[in-house]
């Protein structure tokens, strides 16, 4: 086990070198394109498959409720959340078109499509993105290496520089809690300027 544990930790400390070159730019577009978003009154719906899904609800708590610091709520959805709504549209339409329904109803110009995908191909993160930009949704996706399908959709595309999903997985949260982070300092001073 000891083994296991220092090769994966190796693996994952030159992953996240590799990040932090990588990633500046297109993690201070999710933030500035976020906080935008927020300063017109708009809303961010997540969403994504598996651990995605799970890390979907997770954003969603950190915006809703508060990262580091006390403040009111910011808007956003998890549209992975409300079983009785994924498994009708699912049966209704396949489970193709579970995310892209939700926001055909909830979303509109303005908001934020956050779709998250390891492969970057998962065909109901793709048909969600192209469906929020009809609708003039600003569309973000993190995904593992080089983006998959989702790069064409994505108008800030986050690309973590690894195959393996574990990894991919794991510094996803670490990138998705700074932006979490930038959003929340952002979103409170701006109320305590104005």
């Amino acid at each position: 086990m000891n083994d296991l544990l220092g090769k994966r930790i190796g693996e994952q400390k030159a992953l996240l070198d590799a990040v932090q070159a990588d990633c500046d730019e297109s993690i201070d577009e999710a933030v500035q394109a976020i906080v935008e978003c927020y300063r017109n009154g708009g809303g961010v719906f997540v969403f994504g498959n598996g651990g995605s899904a799970a890390d979907a609800m997770h954003i969603v708590g950190e915006l809703n409720g508060r990262y580091l610091k006390d403040r009111p709520g910011l808007r956003a959805q998890s549209l992975v959340s409300d079983m009785a709504t994924l498994t009708s549209l699912a049966n209704d339409y396949g489970y193709d078109q579970v995310f892209a329904r939700q926001l055909e109803a909830n979303g509109k110009a303005g908001d934020i499509a956050w779709g998250l995908s390891t492969s970057g191909n998962s065909a109901n993160v793709v048909n969600a993105l192209q469906t929020a930009r009809l609708l003039g949704m600003k569309t973000l996706a993190i995904t593992g290496q080089g983006g998959g399908r989702c790069a064409e959709h994505a108008d800030v595309l986050i690309t973590i520089p690894s195959t393996f999903t574990p990894h991919i997985q794991e510094a996803g949260t670490l990138l998705y809690h700074c932006i979490c982070e930038c959003v929340e300092e952002q979103c409170c001073a701006d109320r305590l300027n104005s």
